[in-house]
């Protein structure tokens, strides 16, 4: 794609961005309805246009949980739609009042909330991660453009097309999604358009983040690296623990809230590992007890291991190697839980759950376009409100500076 193309793209993003900005709540649930049944009923497309990606990914050696985050299948189909749906049950954030008063002057000031405007997501071989954005970007009033990697370009390009022809048979401009071709030289180009879009949000591995940061002219809002860790306490449920780790490390491994190091206390480690590790085995779960793998994200069957001699020391290892991301404490010793819920820094603290549950539809924000490990403007999962911002309305009788 020419540079010429590629500006011309964000200037009609720009240009949709005040109509989708004005429109009816009623009419975004009802396009997002309509897009959820366009999906399901393309199914048999959107599936030889996924096996497209994946056969070249898998031509291409790429590691299995990489593999397992780009393929659709039916249920991974359903559960898209059904997160369209789920966000249509949401509250509209736009036109909200968070504040009112009244200064001594007798001006009426109030803060309402707006959408962003335009914002472009990079990303990496999640095709659910082109619905989930442009949902949530439509019902937020801003207008999107995605740029997905080249290992899911099939996919993506007939989810986005499906979601723009549901706009443009409805009569919206469907330039408020819009989808760019893989490639550095595009991204390069797109972040310097600081005149036509609003916000950067890259969602990836490491390499993606530095060179989104080292090139963007744009504000960016970091989706990082997830490194989670779980810390076993002293006065644990030790079946309850074991059922946590469990789920953390071996559900869903290639994901960014899968757990990448457990800490244990080592007043229960030798009660507590056998039987754990032995699980760990069966599931593939290689367990590496090595300093050099303290923070590190394998987004894979593998974890690292340490033994500590106390809630403190667990503290200041996620402290030094966390990405601050999530961080989960299993304890049934509530000063121990309240002592790490406030001072572990990450963008959710949990205490007795599952990592895993670090995710905008189970934390009932209907869906995400990612977990925001940037403390400005959001941290953690961002959904509606999080791709808003507020401005300033000031109701007068006439007063003037003196």
């Amino acid at each position: 794609m020419k540079e010429a193309a590629i500006v011309m793209l964000a200037k009609r993003a720009k240009a949709a961005s005040a109509k989708v900005a004005a429109l009816d709540s009623k009419i975004k649930n009802l396009l997002l309805l309509k897009m959820a049944k366009a999906l399901l009923s393309s199914e048999k497309k959107i599936l030889e246009a996924n096996r497209l990606d994946v056969i070249a990914a898998q031509k291409n050696n790429f590691a299995p949980a990489f593999i397992d985050r780009l393929t659709l299948t039916p249920k991974r189909l359903r559960e898209m739609a059904k997160s369209l749906k789920a966000i249509t049950r949401l509250s509209d954030p736009v036109g909200k009042k968070t504040a009112h008063w009244k200064t001594p002057a007798g001006l009426g000031v109030e803060k309402v909330r707006i959408p962003l405007g335009v914002i472009g997501m990079i990303y990496e071989s999640r095709p659910d991660v082109t619905v989930d954005t442009a949902a949530l970007c439509l019902k937020s009033g801003n207008t999107v453009i995605l740029r997905g990697g080249s290992e899911a370009w099939h996919s993506n390009k007939i989810l986005s097309d499906i979601l723009r022809g549901v706009l443009k048979k409805n009569g919206v401009n469907p330039d408020i999604i819009q989808l760019m071709p893989p490639g550095h030289a595009a991204v390069k180009i797109i972040l310097e358009q600081d005149k036509y879009i609003d916000l950067i949000i890259p969602r990836g591995g490491e390499s993606l983040m530095k060179m989104v940061r080292g090139l963007s002219k744009i504000p960016v809002i970091r989706h990082d690296k997830g490194v989670c860790h779980i810390f076993v306490d002293r006065d644990a449920d030790l079946k309850m623990a074991e059922t946590i780790c469990l789920n953390a490390k071996v559900q869903r491994p290639g994901t960014c809230n899968a757990m990448e190091c457990l800490l244990v206390d080592q007043k229960i480690a030798t009660q507590f590992l056998p039987s754990l590790l032995k699980k760990f085995k069966n599931f593939g779960v290689k367990v590496r007890r090595s300093s050099k793998d303290w923070g590190k994200e394998f987004l894979d069957l593998e974890l690292a291991l340490r033994v500590v001699p106390n809630i403190d020391a667990a503290m200041d290892h996620i402290q030094k190697y966390g990405s601050l991301h999530t961080e989960s404490i299993i304890t049934q010793n509530k000063k121990h839980a309240e002592k790490f819920l406030k001072n572990v820094l990450a963008s959710v603290v949990m205490v007795n759950a599952s990592t895993r549950l670090n995710d905008g539809f189970q934390l009932g924000l209907g869906s995400e376009v990612g977990i925001s490990t940037t403390k400005l403007h959001a941290f953690g999962p961002m959904g509606l409100e999080e791709l808003t911002t507020t401005k300033f309305v000031v109701r007068g009788q006439g007063q003037i500076r003196r």
